[in-house]
């Protein structure tokens, strides 16, 4: 059965996207820690990220970068958090998090709430970032 991420791949799920190629895609999290907490993927279903062969992992990376200059533009922040956990979703993804303290990444912290215009147009800021 394909994953959550697959269904969003595929059209299936919607999502806030920020941006797609043909190999990735990247999407705000709609449970997030944080303002602009994004996801990055691969479109290509490989539940462990250590066992995604070597160029799709570094393209995921070198995808991942872009996405995170793009979000710093955008949301204020310090810097942008990474970390890849897995467990809850078996698709490779990262979690792109900006942080103001270092406690902006604790996952056992309520999750923020917005609405889907507050979703859309963190999205298309973001977005818009990407490209400028």
């Amino acid at each position: 059965m394909a994953s959550i991420f697959t269904r969003i791949v595929n059209g299936e799920i919607p999502c806030y996207k920020i941006a797609e190629d043909e190999n990735y895609l990247a999407f705000l999290d709609i449970n997030p820690l944080q303002e602009g907490h994004t996801l990055v993927i691969p479109k290509k279903e490989i539940n462990y990220i250590f066992d995604v062969d070597d160029e799709l992992h570094a393209g995921l990376w070198n995808f991942s970068k872009k996405v995170a200059k793009a979000i710093e533009k955008v949301v204020q922040c310090q810097r942008i958090g990474v970390t890849v956990i897995g467990l809850e979703v078996p698709h490779t993804h990262i979690h792109l998090i900006p942080l103001k303290t270092m406690y902006d990444m604790d996952f056992r912290k309520p999750k923020l709430e917005f609405t889907r215009e507050e979703f859309t147009a963190i999205a298309k800021k973001i977005s818009e970032a990407l490209e400028s």
